[in-house]
């Protein structure tokens, strides 16, 4: 019976050379050069959005997004701010931020305020609440508050404030569920944004700190003297030229 022989094929050089050569080691400058890289990326990121925000109309958020997932489903119609009431955009500005026109991102004079009052008083100004709203998730870890103060004065030096405006009238929550003054003055008045009244307007407006908890369509006594207090502030910004940055 004939014996049978196999052959095995020996080793090129280029395979034992690549069979000895050692795995690259992790090193803290290796792992710091790529965690610039993917720090630049980031930032190149987050400027063109902003860029692009300039002329498209962020109509998906992180947290429309969630909120959406959540709730099967969200009620948002973007309007343009011409589309609105004017009313409707003094008595955010008046209820929110009054000295938006005058600051730069951040209201420092509310800020020394909230911190003499101690936690129980926000300092948010309107362009902190887009930059979150549109860039960033909800919550209040230092991470993404130390990332909002980063951001805010780059939203601030791309968009004008009527833009700002414009972006928080439509990403705001102002309802279970509900995005925008438009879907919020069709759902609780059954009227456009352009057709609210002063009242109307003002309702909606107070109800922004807890949209979830306030209901415009069916006010509280506290709703309603909160109402009436942002339609005096409203009136006021108006007459003493802390409404011109965002009117015609």
């Amino acid at each position: 019976m004939a014996k049978t022989s196999s052959t095995r094929r020996k080793p090129t050089k280029s395979r034992k050379a690549a069979a000895k050569r050692p795995l690259p080691r992790l090193t803290l400058r290796g792992v710091l050069r790529w965690t610039g890289r993917g720090a630049v990326a980031l930032v190149a990121l987050f400027l063109l959005l902003v860029i692009l925000g300039i002329f498209i109309n962020p109509r998906l958020t992180p947290y429309l997004i969630a909120e959406g997932w959540r709730q099967g489903g969200v009620d948002r119609v973007w309007v343009p701010i011409e589309d609105m009431a004017p009313e409707m955009a003094r008595a955010v500005v008046a209820s929110e931020d009054a000295n938006f026109c005058e600051h730069w991102g951040f209201d420092m004079k509310a800020i020394r305020a909230a911190m003499n009052e101690g936690a129980g008083r926000g300092a948010s100004t309107i362009s902190q609440q887009v930059t979150k709203n549109v860039f960033l998730w909800q919550g209040r870890s230092w991470p993404r508050k130390a990332l909002e103060a980063l951001m805010t004065p780059v939203v601030e030096l791309f968009w004008p404030k009527r833009r700002i405006l414009e972006v928080y009238l439509n990403v705001a929550e102002t309802g279970k569920g509900i995005f925008g003054v438009e879907a919020a003055a069709q759902h609780y008045f059954g009227v456009s944004a352009a057709k609210l009244s002063p009242p109307q307007a003002a309702l909606i407006a107070a109800a922004l700190p807890d949209p979830k908890g306030r209901n415009p369509g069916h006010p509280s006594g506290y709703l309603r003297g909160r109402a009436r207090a942002i339609l005096d502030g409203a009136a006021t910004i108006r007459a003493d030229g802390r409404a011109a940055c965002f009117e015609d």
